[in-house]
């Protein structure tokens, strides 16, 4: 597959060009900052895996060979959360575990879970990986956190998502401080300092907004972020797991995969009743 220089520069402004871009600016303060001889093999695992693996898969499904830009994009996210700690081996079988959740639950061409986040979950599972988010630098000084906030803020309105943003973050925080208030100070103070802090932003900014499994509409994002946010919050009051935000995540990814289901199930059945040249009403319930 080869790409001309037309298509290059278009797939630069495209979303996922802009996406790539974003997450080298953030990567490179945040790798010289951490070392890169300890950041690099794990991000490099990551994407390398995720590509190698959905570049075949993509050929399979569309008939011809396409940028795996989706894959680099899931394996770029796990490197950035992972803690850099994580040996380069789980590292790779976590962007493959990526890949797999792409590809085994769609509805129609689009996947349900978000790859980068099924993985984390599930690498936490099954490998007991640490999640450090030092792709957020919440390692570098306090005014860093506004690189995050304002590339967040920027990719989500290249992609219409800015209610969602704003939906998730404002229950997030509105909770949290409910919860405070209730008796929970303790508890809820990690939320409103780093690294949760960055964490609740660059997952707001770069993974709520994934376009295959969030919704299109405003409205809908708007209850989108709002159940992303409930779900989040209940698995850290319950659990307290560090994978809170991405498991709250898979939640709403569900709820919406669901939601799809039923919009296409319902166009068949009303498609399917059209036969012959004769339309039969469907029976109300």
């Amino acid at each position: 597959m080869t790409m001309s220089a037309r298509g290059l520069a278009r797939w630069i402004r495209s979303p996922k060009g802009l996406f790539t871009g974003i997450l080298l600016l953030l990567t490179l303060p945040a790798a010289q900052h951490t070392g890169w001889a300890l950041v690099l093999p794990g991000l490099a695992a990551a994407v390398g895996v995720a590509i190698v693996l959905d570049a075949p898969l993509l050929r399979w499904r569309d008939g011809h060979w396409s940028l795996p830009d989706g894959a680099l994009l899931t394996g770029w996210l796990i490197g950035l959360i992972l803690s850099p700690h994580v040996p380069w081996t789980i590292a790779a079988a976590t962007g493959g575990i990526g890949i797999a959740a792409k590809h085994a639950l769609r509805v129609k061409r689009a996947n349900v879970l978000n790859p980068a986040a099924a993985a984390l979950v599930g690498s936490y599972v099954i490998f007991d990986t640490g999640h450090s988010w030092w792709g957020a630098l919440p390692d570098l000084p306090s005014p860093w956190v506004a690189a995050v906030l304002v590339t967040g803020a920027f990719m989500a309105w290249r992609l219409h998502k800015l209610p969602l943003i704003l939906s998730f973050l404002v229950v997030h925080f509105v909770l949290g401080t409910v919860a405070a208030y209730a008796g929970h100070a303790s508890q809820m103070a990690e939320l409103y300092r780093a690294p949760d802090v960055h964490m609740a932003l660059f997952f707001a900014g770069f993974m709520l907004t994934d376009p295959p499994t969030s919704p299109p509409k405003a409205a809908d994002q708007l209850v989108f972020g709002a159940f992303t946010a409930a779900a989040s919050f209940a698995l850290f009051m319950l659990v307290g797991a560090v994978y809170f935000l991405l498991g709250g995540l898979l939640v709403a990814n569900l709820w919406e995969g669901w939601r799809k289901w039923k919009r296409v199930h319902g166009t068949r059945s009303t498609s399917s009743s059209t036969h012959g040249g004769w339309t039969t009403m469907p029976t109300a319930t």
